[in-house]
This record gives C-alpha cells, sequence and structure tokens, in this order.
C-alpha cells in the first residue's frame, strides 16, 4: 500500500471520527444511542415516549445520526425501526484509545524529563 493511500484511509477514518463524535455532542442523540443500545431496534413513536421532545426533533436527530453512521431506519410495515450501528461506535473508541495512548506517551516524556537528574 502506498503512502498515499495510507494517508487517504487515515484522513477519511479522521473524517467519519468526527461526524460520530459530532452526533454524540447533543445530549438528546446520545440519550437516543442509550435507548437504542438499551432497548434494540425501536420506532420514532418509542422513542419519543417519555423525552418531551417531539416526533420531528427525534426524526430531525436520527438523521444526524444515520448521517454520522451510527443509527440506521427501515420500514416495518407502515413504521419505520431504527437500530443503533455499533462499528462506528467501535471506531470512535479506537480513536479516542489513540489519543489516550499519544497523551501517555506524552505524559511519560514529560515525567521522564522533570525526573532527572
Amino acid at each position: 500500500m502506498s503512502l498515499h493511500t495510507r494517508k487517504r484511509q487515515s484522513n477519511d477514518a479522521v473524517r467519519a471520527s468526527a461526524l460520530i463524535f459530532a452526533a454524540l455532542g447533543d445530549d438528546t442523540r446520545l440519550r437516543i444511542v442509550g435507548r437504542l443500545s438499551a432497548d434494540g431496534p425501536t420506532s420514532i413513536a418509542g422513542l419519543t415516549v417519555g423525552t418531551g421532545v417531539t416526533r420531528q426533533a427525534i426524526t430531525k436527530h436520527l438523521q444526524v445520526l444515520s448521517d454520522a453512521g451510527l443509527a440506521r431506519g427501515q420500514y416495518v410495515g407502515r413504521e419505520r425501526v431504527w437500530e443503533l450501528q455499533r462499528q462506528p461506535l467501535n471506531q470512535a473508541r479506537q480513536a479516542l484509545d489513540s489519543i489516550a495512548a499519544q497523551w501517555d506517551r506524552a505524559l511519560g516524556r514529560l515525567k521522564a524529563f522533570v525526573e532527572r537528574d
């Protein structure tokens, strides 16, 4: 694999992670992801119950989650049922793990520098 191809894939992964983090940066969307994770596939009506959020607002939030690859809707009869897509969450976790490892290395270097005799 060429250097150009690796850089492009890395940039694509960064862009995808940015979309995921932006989508998860909203309280309502984060609660929707939690509900889909706990309850499994759920209709918009089901996601609206007990939230104080309108169906229209839930629909808009689900579209953002869908655009980020975090949720997928499909019709079951007349009702659209939404399901959590776990792979993008795993991708986001890997990105955070990478950032955490970079910070750990940087803090290790700082510690070694400060503790030098």
